[in-house]
């Protein structure tokens, strides 16, 4: 290992000094230019894929129990979208890596029609593994819908970055909300034209997708990262000049995280973030059921939990920009514990716990992606920061797979507040994380140069 990257410094080095640099076609005032079209168009392309994944979700684990008759199986199939999303992350940042974002982005949406499609054929044929791998495909247009924010940090200024992934995220409010709202009037055309209960929403789902995937092939030129690639080339980013350096494999984008502090820590808050949302927010259903709480308020309980996730993002990222990463992953573990704490007190006749509950860990939600999304953004060069960010999704969508995954055993056993409990001491080591690693990172720069631990780069 320590070969291949002493020679591919050497190449690197051998290639800066003999290199014949190519004069940039952008200058800054392009920079900008293009950085403004570039955070329109991801907004629109946003707003398009959150429609088509709230839609798919409402409906996978309903359906899937009409045609099974089981619960359990019809929260298995809800699962298959989270475990989608983080089985095409990694293929998604290769694609980046060679092509660039239009390329990646493109194909999660595409994959995530397709997905669509195949419910579609499963709901019809009354086929529960086809519907699983549909919604296992669907739950690729969440895996683009989250690259998005890191397409619209390319050309961010450093002053301005973690506004502007705010800002992408805050987009997803518009398709969620309208997904949810059409649900409903969706399966009803569906039935209509002849379909199964329920299907309209992944024809809806299906068509929302393609049409992300259209506005990304159409407007989203020139390539954000290929135009941040070549400002980072010739020095007009307001960086020193850097040869083109390779994309670091899979491994070694792994290997530049665990060597980093600060990027273990961003990990780490994606993870609690992405844990404690899905855990808090997948059982609360079925803990209001056992109250005898109405469908329509299990709804309203959702919407709320929805607007905590994205509405307040564009807020959350001006104090990012303001204050730093370190003080909003405090509050984002501290929100994680607050919500997850309260709705494990609520009993299941109550509303007001489980409401400010799911708002919260939403909001926590919020705080630790945004955060934690520029801190990935600052660690490093243009051309490694495609695969840690690639590598730091899969984390968090993983495990958010599992936590679905797990949550009806975990239910049974330890029931809802014991669970929560659990999801609240998740808050609480988020906290401590970012203690230790702020007081870790303090200490190092403090150290003579000297005395400066040695790292790595691959890549």
């Amino acid at each position: 290992m320590r070969q291949a990257v002493a020679v591919r410094e050497e190449v690197a080095i051998n290639g800066a000094v003999f290199a014949v640099r190519r004069a940039s076609r952008y200058s800054r005032s392009d920079q900008a230019r293009i950085q403004r079209r570039t955070v329109v168009v991801l907004i629109a392309s946003q707003a398009a894929g959150g429609f088509g994944l709230v839609a798919t979700y409402i409906v996978s684990a309903l359906l899937a129990k009409d045609i099974t008759g089981s619960a359990t199986l019809g929260t298995i199939a809800a699962s298959c979208l989270s475990i989608g999303s983080a089985s095409v992350a990694v293929p998604m940042t290769r694609l980046m890596n060679r092509y660039g974002r239009r390329s990646g982005l493109r194909f999660g949406y595409l994959v995530g029609a397709g997905g669509a499609l195949s419910a579609v054929l499963g709901a019809i044929l009354l086929n529960y593994p086809l519907l699983c791998v549909g919604v296992f495909g669907a739950g690729a247009g969440n895996a683009a819908n989250l690259a998005t924010r890191y397409a619209a940090s390319d050309l961010s200024t450093e002053q301005r970055r973690a506004s502007t992934i705010s800002m992408i995220v805050w987009a997803t409010t518009f398709g969620s909300t309208a997904g949810s709202a059409v649900s409903g009037f969706a399966s009803e055309v569906g039935v209509a034209f002849g379909l199964p209960d329920k299907t309209g929403s992944y024809v809806f789902a299906g068509i929302m997708f393609l049409l992300a995937a259209a506005i990304i092939e159409v407007f989203l030129r020139p390539d954000p990262m290929h135009v941040a690639s070549e400002l980072s080339e010739n020095g007009h980013d307001g960086a020193s000049k850097e040869p083109a350096l390779p994309a670091p494999s899979t491994r070694e984008a792994i290997s530049l995280i665990w060597q980093r502090p600060e990027a273990r820590l961003a990990v780490l808050a994606m993870i609690v973030s992405q844990v404690t949302m899905v855990g808090v927010m997948a059982l609360t259903p079925l803990h209001m059921d056992e109250g005898g709480q109405s469908q329509s308020v299990i709804g309203y309980m959702m919407a709320f939990h929805i607007l905590g996730m994205y509405l307040f993002s564009p807020v959350v990222g001006r104090l990012t920009d303001r204050i730093g990463s370190y003080p909003m992953l405090f509050i984002a573990g501290g929100l994680c514990t607050w919500g997850a704490y309260w709705a494990a007190i609520t009993p299941p006749a109550g509303a007001l716990g489980v409401f400010m509950g799911n708002f919260l860990v939403g909001l926590g939600w919020c705080f630790g992606v945004v955060a934690a999304s520029n801190l990935m953004v600052a660690l490093y060069p243009i051309h490694q920061r495609v695969s840690v960010q690639g590598v730091g999704d899969f984390a968090m969508l993983a495990s958010g797979a599992v936590a679905g995954l797990s949550s009806g055993a975990l239910y049974s056993i330890f029931q809802y507040s014991g669970v929560n409990y659990a999801n609240a001491l998740f808050g609480l080591a988020l906290i401590l994380a970012t203690f230790l690693t702020y007081t870790g990172v303090r200490r190092s720069v403090r150290r003579p140069h000297h005395q400066q631990p040695a790292v790595a780069v691959g890549g």
